[in-house]
């Protein structure tokens, strides 16, 4: 039996709330949910604003929160939820881009606990889930080649439950069809409390179920006599194309079909039962691929291609336009891809999949062969770059949230359009004389899925006001109207929820949609089951997350923005929910979401709550601002990495924001500060003051009184204090003196607070390579220091002074034309990102443009020269959140692998440590699970001869203390094959 990749690796406690009083009407409800759930029960203000949107155009807030610990307990949830007569949203990944997943209801997230792959049948390829998993953990946990076959574009996050709830495509849809045709059976409960397993029907077993009487035979007659007398309607106004999503699935009732229950409820968005466990049919894909990129003059051109391609039995057929390309540019993502780009202004990229390599290369030969002189042609076989090229199609729904050029937002809405292919262009001709017509042709992107006809856009309508919102109404409806005329679904995967539910009579005609009605009053009489979803819609123009009415504060901000109109409130309008922060594996983002599991501990999550105590609605559940302890306790497990600044594709950065709100949380009450901020925040000071004493101090901390310490320095007992290094790194230099030719020029090496106190060992080691390389070493003439442990800790006004103190003393070095390298990444990325959004000016950006690490120095200023001695030599690398953050380990990798070594850069996501967060009491559990989930494991199975290479201080710590290992920085291990200098610190 196979199992689901765990997420919560560590319970922690419910989010702290404040006492409310007077007694609200929902307290019977939360009492008897935590009384008879075995799960958390989340009423509190954070948790509301933590759901109360999803990915769409909408916001309503939730009445309350329910996280089950197993299927069982999430029935007993909904069966008090029925007993109190109030509506329920079973949801999954909170990724939908149509409203389905935001409601004013009791919400149960199945995404944290109910994640099992219950049972795996290789010989029949199927396999029994819950709800809760995650598309790529499924996948990952299921055996030899065996994948579930659709593949949206968020498969890092969506769960199985929701692509079930929205009959999810995405582009593997081209061979393996839609959700609806890979599910066997499901287990489904109805509001009213009837649990049952549903999927074809024969008449025997039909017959049996009548025999048996009772409220499934009820809902049964009931779906035949529906289905019966709308049979006609449905063959004549169901248009007979792939991705007809639109709808409840009556043609899967109707006489002649298998009367499959199972197929009827995928895409009914939690409206009429809700998914307990699915049994899947599994696939294999073929494992050679070559991808055919045809480039036209526009999208128009485009559309009409793909008949033509249809019979070459593509995988995939994919379209992005000029806009996609355009924005991606001005954001500086995929620049090497788009450089191969064939000519034109709108593409198809085409997968062709085999499992013989020959024929693979055939058919995409007879593809290109075929259209060759219709437009501009590029073929790709190896694997690496065909990636690289898909990665500008799979970041299409992020990039196109906001226009780089011009910072104008753009919605979804009329984002999910399918037609038949042979009409698809015809249909785009005339919607593209809309876009024109309403003004919204300049920013408007168009992509989606081709080859079944299916067209995403992101479109810029003016949702903050009522003309604008008026525009958009009579947009939509004329974007339906004509959707229709030319056979097409208002939705081909992403479902109708609040976006197209009003829209549907435009489609199916008045019967039909009564007919739906009749299906959710057989299913849901009493109508509390994802209520104004589908059917009985909330209109289109309401309950919108922007909206007329929407006002949020502006507060004053310690940093600039300067990407965000120099505004806070606009940088957290930057997530648009679509949950890549919800991963389990891969990049960095979100460590504190990959160990406990919560909403509120993902970059989204935060981002919802920072959104809402901005309070631009009336019922915004945070309500006091700056001090908010909901917010504060969502970012406390901030480890404040910046991974998001990078693996976001929307470029959050929850590190700046959540020194933001705790510069402003603490101000005028700096006593409340945690006491770590004095004993870590203001680690270079105390540590100025401690190096003279060295001795001293190490033997206070590793005595029996460094329990006493630690506690009054807020530091969890189980750490050990680094022991402070005699001498001082710049002493050090000072005393020796520069050497070498230096013929390279002079480099202004950045004696960090960790090089220059904890380990100075890095420090000379840069030194001796830096002159071996060429380079003469220079050091600041006087004490500085980047301020980082002041940002990070929010101490924002003291950072400004210590940082502003230091561009003034860099300055004329950078002037001269000097390059500042720097050692521990985390100090450099003050340098090059902090500063300038801190202290924004020229002297910052000369600074962030003069200084770099220690690899890209010599892969960039010195190309020719090699480390002697580490050929063969295995390495394997912990990379720093700050520079997988803000620059990568490209150039480090680089002069490593001209060296002869064998590089393994870990994907290992965030040590654990990160600066002061592991050492602070109450993170240590959070800090160890961060680093027990790949790093730590992979260290403690390193051979002896294998190098661990961890330039950040925080994380070699974490290693050093956690494993029998040590963590070496870059420096040393370059320095190794050098001619030999006494130092006085250990190796």
């Amino acid at each position: 039996m196979a199992k689901g990749r765990a997420v919560a690796t560590v319970d922690l406690p419910v989010p702290r709330t404040r006492a409310q009083d007077p007694p609200r009407p929902e307290d019977a409800l939360v009492r008897a949910l935590a009384d008879r759930v075995d799960g958390e029960v989340r009423f509190d203000a954070g948790s509301r604003a933590a759901y109360a949107v999803d990915a769409s155009n909408y916001r309503q807030v939730p009445i309350g929160v329910v996280v089950p610990r197993t299927i069982d307990a999430g029935v007993a949830a909904l069966a008090v939820c029925r007993e109190h007569d109030v509506p329920v949203l079973s949801r999954g990944g909170g990724t939908s881009l149509a409203g389905q997943c935001c409601n004013a209801a009791v919400v149960i997230d199945w995404s944290k606990y109910c994640t099992r792959v219950v049972a795996v049948d290789e010989d029949a390829r199927t396999c029994v889930v819950e709800p809760g998993i995650k598309l790529d953990d499924l996948n990952a946990a299921l055996p030899g080649r065996l994948i579930y076959g659709p593949k949206p574009a968020t498969h890092v996050s969506c769960t199985l439950g929701g692509m079930i709830g929205n009959n999810s495509c995405g582009s593997t849809a081209q061979v393996f069809g839609k959700v609806a045709d890979n599910v066997r059976r499901l287990e489904v409960l109805t509001y009213d409390g009837l649990r049952m397993w549903v999927g074809p029907t024969s008449e025997d077993e039909y017959a049996a179920i009548q025999s048996a009487g009772g409220r499934r035979a009820e809902i049964y007659r009931g779906l035949r006599a529906i289905a019966e007398d709308h049979a006609a309607l449905v063959a004549e106004r169901f248009p007979d194309i792939p991705r007809r999503v639109s709808g409840y699935n009556l043609d899967d009732l109707v006489p002649g079909s298998a009367f499959d229950l199972a197929r009827a409820l995928v895409g009914s968005e939690s409206t009429l039962v809700t998914v307990l466990h699915a049994e899947l049919d599994l696939v294999t894909e073929a494992a050679e691929t070559a991808l055919v990129v045809l480039g036209f003059d526009d999208v128009v051109a485009a559309a009409r291609a793909v008949p033509a391609i249809l019979p070459h039995e593509p995988h995939f057929l994919e379209s992005i336009d000029r806009v996609i390309v355009e924005f991606e540019r001005a954001k500086g993502v995929h620049q090497r891809a788009m450089g191969a780009m064939p000519a034109g202004h709108s593409w198809l990229m085409v997968q062709i999949r085999d499992d013989d390599p020959e024929r693979v290369a055939e058919r995409a030969r007879a593809l290109a062969a075929e259209l060759e002189g219709t437009c501009s042609i590029l073929t790709v076989t190896d694997p690496a770059e065909q990636a690289e090229l898909f990665g500008i199609r799979e970041s299409a729904l992020a990039v196109s949230a906001r226009d780089p050029r011009t910072g104008q937002d753009n919605y979804e809405g009329w984002e999910d359009a399918a037609l038949p292919t042979d009409r698809l262009a015809d249909y785009l001709a005339e919607w593209v004389a809309l876009l024109e017509e309403y003004g919204f042709t300049g920013g408007t992107a168009i992509y989606g899925h081709f080859g079944h006809g299916c067209i995403h856009t992101r479109i810029p309508f003016d949702l903050g006001s009522v003309a604008g919102i008026a525009a958009y109404r009579s947009f939509m409806e004329r974007s339906a109207d004509l959707c229709v005329t030319h056979g097409g679904s208002l939705s081909g995967e992403h479902g109708d929820g609040q976006s197209r539910g009003e829209l549907l009579e435009r489609m199916f005609g008045p019967e039909l949609v009564a007919a739906f009605e009749s299906v959710k009053a057989l299913f849901d009489p009493r109508n509390r089951m994802n209520p104004g979803k589908i059917v009985h819609p909330y209109r289109l123009d309401e309950h919108l997350h922007v909206g007329a009415d929407y006002a949020p504060a502006e507060p004053a901000s310690a940093f600039a923005y300067p990407s965000d109109d120099g505004r806070f409130t606009r940088a957290i309008e930057r997530c648009i929910g679509v949950g890549r922060c919800r991963r389990t594996d891969g990049d960095v983002m979100c460590p504190s979401y990959r160990v406990t599991g919560e909403e509120h501990h993902s970059t989204r999550g935060r981002a919802r709550l920072l959104w809402e105590m901005l309070r631009g609605h009336e019922d915004s559940p945070i309500r006091d601002g700056w001090r908010s302890t909901e917010v504060r306790d969502a970012l406390d497990l901030c480890l404040a990495c910046k991974g998001c600044l990078s693996d976001c594709p929307v470029n959050v950065d929850m590190a700046t924001y959540k020194a933001e709100f705790l510069h402003h949380h603490y101000e005028g009450r700096q006593h409340r500060r945690p006491r770590s901020h004095v004993s870590m925040g203001w680690l270079p000071a105390l540590a100025r003051v401690a190096s003279p004493l060295a001795p001293l101090v190490n033997r206070l901390t590793a005595s029996r009184l460094s329990g006493l310490l630690k506690r009054a320095g807020g530091i969890d007992t189980r750490r050990s204090i680094p022991a402070f290094a005699t001498p001082r790194f710049s002493h050090w230099y000072r005393a020796r003196g520069p050497r070498g030719a230096g013929g390279r020029g002079e480099v202004l090496l950045w004696p960090d607070t960790f090089t220059e106190f904890l380990h100075p060992r890095a420090g000379a080691d840069a030194v001796r390579v830096l002159e071996a390389a060429g380079f003469t070493v220079r050091l600041p003439e006087q004490e500085l220091c980047c301020g980082l442990t002041w940002v990070t800790t929010g101490q924002l006004d003291v950072a400004k002074r210590v940082l502003g103190r230091t561009l003034d003393a860099l300055a004329p070095a950078v002037g001269d034309g000097m390059p500042i390298v720097g050692l521990e990444p985390s100090c450099t990325a003050v340098l090059t990102d902090d500063a300038v959004n801190l202290l924004p000016g020229p002297r910052a950006d000369a600074i962030a443009a003069a200084t770099t690490t220690l690899g890209g120095l010599l892969a960039e200023r010195a190309p020719d020269w090699a480390p002697p001695g580490l050929a063969g030599r295995e390495v394997m690398v912990q990379q720093h959140c700050h520079q997988h953050a803000t620059g990568g380990y490209g150039a480090e990798t680089a002069v490593l692998r001209r060296a002869g070594a064998e590089v393994e850069v870990l994907d290992s996501g965030c040590c654990g440590l990160a600066g002061n967060f592991g050492f602070e009491q109450g993170h240590y559990e959070v800090s160890v699970a961060c680093g027990e989930q790949v790093l730590l494991p992979r260290v403690r199975a390193a051979s002896a001869d294998t190098a661990v290479i961890a330039d950040g201080f925080s994380c070699r710590t974490q290693i050093d203390q956690l494993t029998e290992r040590r963590g070496d920085h870059l420096a040393s291990l370059l320095a190794e094959g050098l001619p030999p200098e006494p130092l006085p610190w250990p190796t």
